[in-house]
C-alpha cells in the first residue's frame, strides 16, 4: 500500500476508534515523537494505549478528525489534522515515515490554536491570523 494511503487510513481508523485497524498500520517497534510535550512513544502497543486511553477516556462520543492536508514524498507523509473537543480544538502537523505498508516513525506537533500568544513586540509587523 502506498505511504499516503497508509496514513490516510490511519486517521480514518483513529476517528472510528478502530484500534485493531490502527494496529495493522503501525510497526511493532515504531517510534512516535511529540516534541511539544517532550514525549516519545515506543512501540505499537504504547501508541494504541496512548491514543485509545489518553485522548478518549473521558468521552464516549467519537470526535471528528478533519484531515486538512496530506502530502507525500516517497516514504514521508505529512498531515495536518484538526480534532475539536468540547473544551478545545486540537491541531497536529505530523511527519510520518512509512516502509513496507507500515508506519515506522513519526514526529507530531500537537497544539491548540491560540495556545502560544504572540509577543507584543511583533504587533507592528504582523496581522492577526483568523482561524481556518
Amino acid at each position: 500500500m502506498e505511504p499516503l494511503n497508509v496514513v490516510a487510513q490511519l486517521w480514518e481508523r483513529i476517528e472510528a476508534h478502530d484500534w485493531d485497524g490502527v494496529a495493522t498500520l503501525i510497526a511493532e517497534d515504531a517510534v512516535i515523537e511529540w516534541p511539544v510535550s517532550g514525549e516519545r512513544i515506543v512501540g505499537r502497543a504504547n501508541f494504541i494505549a496512548v491514543n485509545s486511553d489518553d485522548c478518549y477516556a473521558y468521552t464516549d462520543e467519537r470526535q471528528p478528525v478533519e484531515l486538512l492536508r496530506i502530502l507525500a514524498d516517497g516514504d514521508l507523509v505529512v498531515t495536518e489534522v484538526e480534532i475539536p473537543q468540547d473544551h478545545v480544538v486540537y491541531r497536529a502537523v505530523s511527519l510520518w515515515t512509512v516502509r513496507d505498508g507500515e508506519i515506522v516513525a513519526a514526529r507530531e506537533y500537537w497544539t491548540s490554536p491560540g495556545q502560544d500568544p504572540a509577543p507584543r513586540w511583533r504587533a507592528g509587523h504582523v496581522e492577526p491570523l483568523v482561524a481556518d
